[in-house]
């Protein structure tokens, strides 16, 4: 066909419904002037009238619905043109209205078309579906060949074909993109930097706004400096520059925190600073013990468990250290109440079991010992008595009871030098309380004299008492003198010459002044 064949007028929108006669304007604008409106209402649809007489039968005879042009029999080729009759058109109205929308088809087909390669081409299809695509842009290929012969049904049917293998193609692209990551991912597992930018760069055309891609493409772009960094601290590592391999494993983490080998490397290295620290800080507290510096140890041995790592051998070390402090304080206690007791210090002895017992108070040698050296130090403490005031064994209660301590002191086993003393003494103060000794009284004849607890003696000049051992208290009286009272010792080297018992201080009456 010809251009003119081909044209296509568009057809006139004219909408009755918004033109000034029917917009009710005129009655709104004045009443005035309603005369002159309806007679300009009456000239339009004269020209109009006019214009369908004259102008509308042109047109009808030019073109057909759907407006397209008519086609003559001078515009067909010569082969067209044998075969048309003449007078009657080549082509029947209804087999142009078929064709038309069979075009129309088509190009909507083609419009589908189109569209989805927009999409595809946006997402690169070309790097990850380009042989699909490429048979796609093939059918469409022999739908326009289709579409200029005027197939109108091939074209239809080679786009669809074409749209169908693209819109295949966009529905993949979830499936798709989920494997250009993982393979990405792995990629940055295995250290391959090339791969691991070729696959989120595929991701990313996919579907441009994908944070895991964008996350991805940026740590491949880093991957060999922190790879570079990774390889530093490992060769710090082997000369135990341990310091300096941190330095760098931490840049690398700074880089790409995701990266396992960076943060695992961090970890390892922080590790090992802190296992030389807890090393470092046990080795002093060995140290302080092998100076006899117990305290000094525990010290550091609290400082290395602090640290949180290995406590269970920073604790034993502790506990180990306060047990032998404990023992060494234990023993030293214990040998001062064995020196004690041997040089028979029993109360002396008694306050080092309580110290040991402090430390301890589970210590069954501590324990007995101490009942033990209680025992004895009372013992002592009786016997010292007794033997330091002899004269109250006078007193047959107090001769009796120190008779009970002195063979209780008999019986133990074992006894010490002090001991031994302490009841030779004894024995001889308790025979000697038992034998009495001569003792001389001397009064003047008019006091009456009475020796308390013994024997009322009356009045006499001179007497002799044979008396044991012990303490005695004798009385004067005489009417009309002062009382006297005289205290004498008996034996045990404190009986007197002689004892003198008289009254010589007269009592001066006052009654007749």
């Amino acid at each position: 066909m010809s251009d003119k064949q081909t044209e296509k007028i568009e057809p006139v929108d004219f909408d009755l419904a918004n033109s000034p006669i029917f917009s009710g304007q005129a009655g709104v604008a004045s009443r005035k002037k309603s005369s002159i409106l309806v007679w300009s209402s009456l000239g339009v649809l004269t020209l109009l009238a006019l214009a369908v007489i004259f102008v509308l039968p042109g047109i009808v005879s030019r073109y057909e619905l759907p407006l397209e042009p008519r086609i003559s029999v001078a515009d067909l080729s010569p082969a067209t043109q044998q075969t048309v009759r003449p007078g009657i058109n080549a082509v029947s109205p209804f087999d142009e209205a078929q064709r038309s929308m069979q075009r129309k088809e088509a190009q909507d087909r083609l419009a589908e078309l189109l569209t989805a390669q927009a999409t595809l081409t946006a997402g690169k299809v070309e790097l990850w579906g380009n042989e699909e695509y490429q048979q796609a842009l093939e059918q469409a290929r022999l739908g326009d060949e289709a579409y200029l012969a005027q197939n109108f049904i091939d074209a239809r049917n080679n786009y669809l074909a074409g749209t169908e293998v693209l819109n295949a193609l966009i529905n993949s692209i979830p499936r798709v993109l989920a494997a250009y990551l993982a393979e990405g991912e792995a990629a940055l597992s295995d250290n391959d930097s090339a791969t691991a930018l070729d696959r989120f760069t595929i991701a990313l055309g996919l579907e441009p706004g994908n944070q895991q891609a964008a996350i991805g493409y940026a740590r491949a772009e880093s991957l060999d400096q922190v790879n570079e960094l990774i390889a530093r601290a490992e060769a710090s590592l082997e000369v135990e520059e341990l310091q300096q391999a941190r330095e760098q494993y931490q840049q690398a983490v700074l880089i790409d925190d995701r990266h396992v080998q960076a943060r695992e490397g961090l970890v390892a290295v922080d590790r090992l600073i802190l296992e030389n620290r807890f090393a470092q800080m046990m080795s002093a507290g060995f140290v302080h013990l092998q100076n006899d510096e117990p305290q000094q140890a525990i010290e550091a041995f609290r400082r290395a468990a602090a640290l949180g790592i290995n406590t269970d051998q920073a604790r034993a070390a502790i506990t180990q250290t306060q047990d032998e402090v404990a023992r060494v304080e234990i023993e030293g206690h214990r040998n001062a109440a064995l020196m004690a007791e041997k040089n028979e210090q029993w109360q002396t002895a008694v306050a080092a079991y309580d110290a040991a017992l402090a430390v301890d108070p589970n210590l069954v040698f501590a324990i007995t010992g101490k009942d033990y050296a209680q025992k004895r130090s009372h013992l002592d403490q009786l016997l010292v008595a007794a033997i330091d005031n002899p004269e109250r064994l006078g007193d047959q209660d107090v001769y009796n009871q120190t008779v009970d301590v002195y063979y209780t002191g008999q019986n133990l086993e074992a006894a010490g030098p002090r001991l031994t003393n302490q009841l030779d003494v004894l024995e001889q103060l308790l025979e000697t309380s038992q034998i009495p000794v001569a003792v001389q009284l001397v009064s003047d004849n008019v006091t009456n004299v009475s020796l308390l607890r013994v024997a009322e003696l009356g009045m006499f000049q001179s007497q002799s008492l044979s008396l044991k051992p012990g303490r005695y208290v004798a009385v004067g009286t005489r009417s009309g003198f002062r009382d006297v009272r005289q205290e004498f010792f008996v034996g045990f080297g404190q009986t007197p010459d002689a004892v003198v018992i008289q009254c010589d201080e007269q009592v001066v009456s006052t009654r007749g002044r």
